[in-house]
C-alpha cells in the first residue's frame, strides 16, 4: 500500500502544478453551488482558481440545517487531499441538494500555499485533534448536536478517533466511508506520519494548541493510532454506518478490507460499487467523483428518500 499511497500523493501535487485541467460532465446547480463536474481532477482546478479557499457553498458558518436536511455534512479528505482538491464533485452535489456542507484541510505541512492545500500528511493524532476542533466549531455555529460525516480513505479514520477518544461520541448520525480500510492497519501510514512529523519540526511548523477536553478518553497505551481506531471495532452504537468500496482500488488493497460487519448493536451497511454494475471502473480517487457514488452517498445520508443509483461507465482517476 505504501508505494501506491505515495503515487496518489504525487498525482495531486503534480496536478496542482498543472493548470490545464478540463471540465467534464458539467451539470447545472443552484447559484450558491458550483456546477457539478464529475471529475476528481476538477478539485485541482478549483484549488488553482481559488488558492487556499473553499468550494462554493461550503464552509459557510452562517448556514443553518433545514427540516429537509436537519444535519450538516462534514467532508474529511484522504492522504494528500484537501478541502477543495478532494471534494469538487460531492460538495457540489450536496450543496446543490440543500445540505450545509463543511470541509477542513487537516495535516498540511505548512500554512503557506500550495503546501497548505496538500493535507493528510501530519501525525495522525494531531490530525484527529484538528478534526475535533473543526467539528466542534461546526456544531457550535449551526446550533446542532449532531452532524453527518463523509470520509475518504485516511479521512475515515480521524472522525472515528474523534468519536472514540476525543468527545465526539453521540455527535454523529450517519457515517459514510469511501474506500476505508477497517480490517487492517497499514503501518506504512504511521511511518509516513512519523516521518512527516520530523519534517514539520525541522521546518519549525507548530501545531495549534489542543483545547481542554473533559469528554476525552485516552486510548489503550499498547495500541498505535491504527489499532486504536480499529480495535475492538471502529463502530459505535447509535450511528448509521455505510462503507462504499471499489474492487478497482489500487491504494487500499485488497479493497475488501473496507468491508466490515459491525458487532451486535451497531448499524453497518457494506457496498461494493461494482455489484450490479460491472462497467464501473472507479478507483481510489474517482470513487469520490462520479454519479453512482454520489447517489449512494445521498441515499446513505437520507435513506427515507432514496434516489435512483445509475450504472454508468466510470474510468479510473477522473470519474464520470
Amino acid at each position: 500500500m505504501g508505494r501506491s499511497l505515495v503515487s496518489g500523493i504525487v498525482v495531486v501535487v503534480a496536478a496542482l502544478c498543472w493548470t490545464g485541467v478540463g471540465l467534464t460532465g458539467m451539470v447545472a446547480s443552484p447559484a450558491h453551488a458550483a456546477p457539478i463536474t464529475y471529475s476528481f481532477l476538477d478539485g485541482i482546478r478549483a484549488e488553482l482558481a481559488n488558492p487556499g479557499g473553499s468550494l462554493p457553498g461550503t464552509n459557510d458558518f452562517g448556514c443553518r440545517p433545514t427540516a429537509k436536511h436537519p444535519r450538516s455534512v462534514m467532508l474529511v479528505h484522504g492522504t494528500g487531499g484537501g478541502r477543495q482538491t478532494n471534494w469538487a464533485t460531492l460538495a457540489a452535489v450536496l450543496v446543490g441538494d440543500g445540505y450545509c456542507v463543511f470541509a477542513p484541510t487537516y495535516g498540511a505541512l505548512s500554512a503557506r500555499w500550495p503546501a497548505s492545500a496538500i493535507g493528510g500528511l501530519g501525525p495522525k493524532v494531531d490530525s484527529s485533534w484538528q478534526i475535533k476542533s473543526f467539528a466542534d466549531r461546526v456544531l457550535a455555529a449551526t446550533g446542532s448536536d449532531e452532524l453527518d460525516v463523509v470520509g475518504h480513505s485516511q479521512g475515515t479514520e480521524h472522525p472515528t478517533y474523534w468519536m472514540k477518544y476525543l468527545g465526539g461520541a453521540g455527535h454523529v448520525n450517519a457515517y459514510i466511508s469511501l474506500a476505508p480500510y477497517w480490517r487492517q492497519g497499514p503501518d506504512q501510514d504511521d511511518e509516513l506520519g512519523d516521518a512527516v512529523g520530523r519534517i514539520r519540526k525541522l521546518l519549525g511548523v507548530k501545531e495549534e494548541p489542543r483545547p481542554d477536553c473533559r469528554d476525552c478518553t485516552a486510548p489503550p497505551a499498547d495500541l498505535n493510532f491504527n489499532r486504536a481506531v480499529r480495535l475492538p471495532t471502529p463502530y459505535l452504537p447509535g450511528v448509521r454506518y455505510t462503507n462504499i468500496v471499489t474492487s478497482h482500488d489500487t491504494i487500499v488493497t485488497p479493497y475488501s478490507v473496507g468491508l466490515l460487519d459491525g458487532p451486535a448493536g451497531t448499524d453497518v451497511r457494506n457496498i461494493t460499487v461494482q455489484d450490479g454494475c460491472g462497467k464501473d471502473h472507479s478507483d481510489h480517487m474517482s470513487i469520490v467523483a462520479n454519479r453512482r457514488s454520489a447517489a449512494l452517498v445521498l441515499n446513505a445520508l437520507d435513506p427515507a428518500h432514496p434516489r435512483p443509483v445509475p450504472c454508468i461507465a466510470v474510468p479510473p482517476v477522473t470519474g464520470a
